[in-house]
């Protein structure tokens, strides 16, 4: 693995992620979520010499970090709403376990030219795919008021976000909304002092999700987790805000992202999956002074049954 991986992202929750998918030495399985390849190292670590990972990830940044050398490991450069087709491809029927990492990674926000953090001024960008055509600079200046109404609720939460899209549309009426100073600039002023910093990282964090279909990608792909796993697998997921852990949630505990329930004549609920738990794994003390972007994170563990 490359020295680069240390610095490009920090795993969080690595050991109790990686525990949660119970590795066998000779099992089959798969890192939806490759970056900095940090959750991929261990298990590796934990893989016998007939062991088999594969890693996902749409950002070519990520190749940099690729194992060298180790025959196990096959890395796929795609987004990972295709992972069941990939998996077709490689003639890889069912698995023994898929971890993902949702949290958008240190990388992408030190990163001052991709434009996901407001630390920095910077093109409105936002792309974890550098070849995707839609940015978020695209997103601002081209969406109808009432659709960035609508993403802003959405995607951000935000109680404010009729008026926020307003302010957008005025602004961009007068000259076109390029960076993310400008942005900061538009929307700082409608926001409470208090809570500044909280709703403007709300306000990115709905353009990153729309530029990148991130609630569509991450349906597609537990979807596809559920066929690929083989009876006993595990699915371990790290989330970091409320819209992709109520999604992981719904999946886990009644087998589709809605969280429709399906029941026997006993009433009885009727899943592919099953929660090793009701509660949610958070990082500790020490995980959360070492590395503050875990303080949001939460981790979720099922078994195919």
């Amino acid at each position: 693995m490359s020295d680069h991986a240390g610095v490009y992202h920090l795993p969080v929750l690595l050991r109790e992620s990686v525990d949660g998918l119970a590795i066998r030495p000779s099992g089959t399985y798969i890192d939806v979520t490759f970056g900095g390849g940090g959750h991929s190292r261990e298990i590796l670590r934990r893989l016998g010499s007939d062991g088999r990972l594969f890693g996902f990830d749409q950002d070519s940044d990520s190749e940099s970090n690729i194992p060298k050398g180790d025959n196990r490991f096959t890395f796929v450069r795609s987004n990972f709403r295709y992972l069941y087709n990939w998996m077709r491809y490689y003639e890889v029927e069912t698995v023994d376990g898929i971890l993902a990492d949702l949290g958008v990674s240190s990388h992408h926000f030190d990163d001052e030219s991709r434009g996901f953090s407001f630390r920095f001024d910077a093109p409105l960008d936002m792309r974890m795919n550098k070849n995707a055509a839609t940015t978020a600079a695209d997103v601002v200046n081209g969406y109808s008021e009432q659709q960035l109404a609508d993403l802003l609720f959405l995607y951000g939460e935000l109680r404010q976000s009729r008026r926020l899209a307003a302010a957008i549309v005025k602004a961009r009426a007068i000259h076109p909304i390029l960076t993310t100073a400008q942005l900061v600039e538009t929307v700082t002023p409608l926001l409470p002092r208090e809570r500044e910093r909280k709703e403007v990282t709300k306000v990115f964090q709905a353009l990153r999700i729309e530029v990148n279909h991130e609630m569509e990608a991450l349906s597609e792909m537990l979807s596809a987790a559920i066929q690929l796993l083989a009876p006993g697998g595990r699915l371990s997921v790290i989330t970091y805000h409320s819209l992709e852990d109520r999604i992981v949630k719904n999946l886990m505990k009644a087998g589709n992202v809605k969280g429709n329930v399906t029941q026997d004549f006993f009433g009885r609920t009727q899943s592919p999956l099953r929660p090793l738990s009701n509660k949610v794994t958070t990082p500790d003390e020490n995980e959360l002074q070492a590395n503050p972007r875990s303080r949001s994170a939460k981790l979720r563990v099922a078994v195919k049954n």
